[in-house]
């Protein structure tokens, strides 16, 4: 059988190194019997679908390049609702790609069974758990503001150079030591 891991995490750092779930799902492909043909790793939001590794794995579906796809979970694959999670599931279906969860034993799309209902739950799960996230993140922001801190960059500019000259590197600067 030949297996394709995705994994996905929203920043690259120590708590979301995208290895921490790589190298359990390519311990069970092992155990399984499958040979692991291909890895797919995405940083970024699972809100969107614009994501390289991602929209590789659909076009090598596409290709019947491997037969059985493993996630850490269901909101790796996507968090942007029931319809558009759906959706990838059944193209993979149509694939003959089956989609099978290591945290969530119930996620086994060979088993037809009550799993449908489960996945359009877990799929509006994860929908709402990213409208939590954004939520969460608005509201640290607010908070930095009213405690005076610079959010952001000034317009315009991504490197260090700019940065000083606009005067901006000295006010964070200034920040930082208080």
């Amino acid at each position: 059988m030949k297996i394709a891991i995705y994994a996905r995490v929203s920043k690259n750092d120590a708590t979301q190194d995208p290895m921490n779930q790589v190298y359990p799902l390519r311990h069970y492909a092992k155990s399984i019997g499958g040979e692991v043909v291909d890895e797919y790793i995405d940083l970024a939001s699972g809100g969107t679908p614009d994501r390289d590794a991602f929209l590789r794995l659909l076009d090598e579906a596409d290709k019947h390049k491997f037969d059985l796809l493993l996630v850490w979970s269901l909101d790796r694959i996507s968090r942007e609702g029931i319809s558009n999670m759906l959706g990838y599931l059944e193209r993979l279906k149509k694939n003959s790609i089956a989609v099978k969860s290591l945290h969530e034993s119930w996620l086994d799309t060979r088993d037809e069974g009550i799993g449908q209902l489960l996945l359009a739950i877990f799929a509006w799960v994860a929908q709402q758990e990213r409208k939590r996230i954004i939520e969460r993140t608005k509201a640290g922001l607010e908070r930095a503001k009213k405690e005076g801190k610079l959010l952001g960059r000034p317009q315009g500019s991504k490197d260090r150079k700019v940065r000083r000259k606009s005067g901006y590197w000295l006010r964070y600067q200034k920040l930082k030591e208080r």
